[in-house]
């Protein structure tokens, strides 16, 4: 597992997978435009929804739990990282969201 950047997340995001991680009520605050979003407490129990043949770059909020969410993909047999930052980078970056 790799810690990414935003800038290099915004730049995958259209061949990579961008997994959202966060809360219900923290993804009202906006997502990455074309992410999926699996809260962390449902992520094994929804493996299924994930290509496992693409790789993914796990989101949250600042960037821990999306770390704990790649290793533990990453140990599944995916191929994952993590955005360093978070989503609290990405808007301060002024990086596109969707809500």
């Amino acid at each position: 597992m790799a810690e990414v950047t935003i800038h290099d997340a915004n730049a995958r995001r259209d061949q990579d997978q961008i997994l959202d991680v966060r809360e219900e009520f923290e993804i009202a605050e906006g997502m990455i435009p074309g992410a999926l979003h699996i809260p962390m407490g449902q992520l094994m129990s929804r493996l299924d929804e994930l290509d496992k043949t693409r790789p993914v770059i796990v989101v949250c909020r600042s960037g821990n739990r999306s770390a704990r969410a790649a290793e533990a993909l990453s140990t599944a047999g995916y191929t994952a990282d993590t955005m360093g930052g978070g989503m609290l980078d990405w808007h301060d970056a002024g990086l596109p969201i969707t809500r």
